[in-house]
């Protein structure tokens, strides 16, 4: 009898006594019981504190004892089962074979006392209700997912074997963070109770945030009606983070770099928002088994100091993708296969950007690549607006560093950046680092030394927008 046949043992007998399955820390309870472990294992295991672990198996012991006439307990959870399944295999009654109040059919208990037609109901809830609860109700309609693989491996990693606790996933607009992540959920969603998508495009004050998630979690995956999600949560007075302990949860908000301030460096908060950065660290730092994961043009200031090889943060930069572009092009039917790599290298593999310039060969060419890239010139079209976006958000030192960056042709080392603008050392570094937690500058390792430059795109927004002479 393998561990999951054990789980699958208890979960039906526990389904049956209180109609809900077991959780995700019962489940590590088990788990970890029947490989041996003790309670400080087990607890560093599920992220939980001890004292919590022990507290909750009391209750799993207990409310197995209850059901199955017998007394169980983690000293004795092993032998009993592995008793109960020699019992099993050496009764001349075929499958079915007693075990305390239930007659186990191979690996489905059924309880003696239970009616047939109760019993029906309770299989029928059973199926039908899912273990999982999901409220993806701010999530978008799925758009085309192009090859990521590697990306969801990493990120299933963390989630799934190192037990990260505050994932960023951040990179440029339309480079498919949204996308990625949708694509992700299907993947892990098995490991959670609860999976929950918010976007912060409306601004939520973090107690509107936490309301309506402590809500969504004591209703038992229950909608939240809209006005009470305005109203202060009856939680028993359990804040957010005691939910995360008990339940194993995903949080995923998206568009975290709304609740940040305009024309400043990267990551500064807008004012009355700044308790957001307290979240984010308490939810890196304490000790729970849930999952956030925050999408975002920028990297919140607060993540750099969290990370670590063997910390519980991480943070993944999405950058562009390679051949597999090609995929765009041909669903827009463009010409000269040989070219679109060179199309690629130019947009840096943004999908969102790749899609607009592909439509715009077609409207404007015919389809033919080698007639777009013949112009001297690197046309937007489209992408201005998004571009606009982006460098609205600047500080005017970033400003200043970019417009400079963009009449330079090949890339420069910041002691060349800082002997051509009136900034102080301090401001330039900060300038610097603020552009790369956007995105917005490469670096590029040239021996020992870092250079510095803009992508075609950007370079060619910026000579339009910033450097126009008049």
């Amino acid at each position: 009898m393998d561990v999951q046949e054990v789980l699958k043992l208890a979960d039906d007998i526990v389904f049956a006594k209180t109609g809900k399955h077991l959780n995700h820390l019962q489940e590590g309870i088990l788990r970890g019981t029947w490989q041996r472990q003790k309670y400080p294992e087990i607890a560093k295991t599920c992220y939980r504190s001890e004292a919590h672990v022990k507290k909750v198996a009391s209750k799993l012991w207990k409310l197995l004892s209850e059901t199955l006439g017998e007394d169980i307990n983690q000293s004795n959870f092993r032998y009993t089962v592995e008793r109960w399944q020699l019992s099993i295999v050496s009764s001349h009654f075929g499958d079915n074979a007693q075990v305390g109040k239930f007659k186990v059919c191979g690996n489905n208990p059924e309880s003696l006392e239970t009616p047939n037609i109760e019993k029906q109901n309770q299989e029928t809830s059973r199926k039908t209700q899912p273990k999982q609860r999901l409220d993806l109700g701010d999530a978008p309609e799925p758009n085309l997912f192009y090859n990521r693989t590697s990306e969801l491996t990493t990120l299933k990693q963390w989630i799934l074997e190192n037990r990260t606790r505050l994932i960023t996933i951040y990179g440029l607009s339309g480079i498919g963070k949204t996308a990625l992540t949708l694509q992700l959920i299907p993947e892990i969603k098995h490991e959670f109770d609860y999976i929950i998508y918010r976007s912060l495009r409306n601004y939520p004050p973090l107690q509107t945030l936490q309301t309506n998630l402590i809500q969504f979690l004591c209703r038992g995956g229950a909608p939240v009606p809209a006005p009470a999600a305005e109203e202060r949560a009856t939680t028993g007075g359990l804040p957010l983070l005691e939910h995360l302990r008990s339940s194993r949860c995903l949080l995923i908000l998206d568009d975290v770099q709304t609740i940040f301030t305009p024309r400043q460096l990267a990551g500064h908060y807008q004012p009355g928002y700044e308790n957001y950065g307290i979240f984010f660290k308490q939810l890196a730092e304490s000790s729970h088994n849930s999952c956030l994961i925050l999408l975002s043009w920028e990297k919140p200031r607060e993540i750099a100091p969290l990370e670590g090889e063997n910390r519980p943060c991480k943070s993944l930069q999405l950058n562009g993708l390679g051949p597999e572009a090609g995929e765009i092009f041909r669903e827009k039917r463009l010409a000269e296969e040989e070219k679109w790599s060179q199309l690629i290298d130019l947009y840096r593999g943004n999908p969102l950007w790749l899609n607009i310039v592909a439509t715009m060969i077609q409207d404007l060419f015919g389809g033919s690549v080698s007639e777009f890239l013949s112009y001297d010139t690197l046309f937007l079209g489209d992408l201005e607006s998004l571009l606009h976006q982006q460098c609205d958000r600047l500080f005017d030192s970033e400003k200043q560093v970019i417009s400079w960056l963009a009449s330079e042709v090949e890339p420069v080392e910041i002691s060349k950046i800082s002997a051509n603008l009136e900034l102080s050392p301090s401001a330039l570094l900060q300038a610097v680092q603020s552009l790369g937690r956007r995105l917005l500058i490469e670096k590029v390792k040239q021996g020992e030394k870092t250079l510095f430059t803009l992508q075609p795109v950007l370079m060619e927004y910026v000579k339009n927008q910033f450097l126009k002479v008049g």
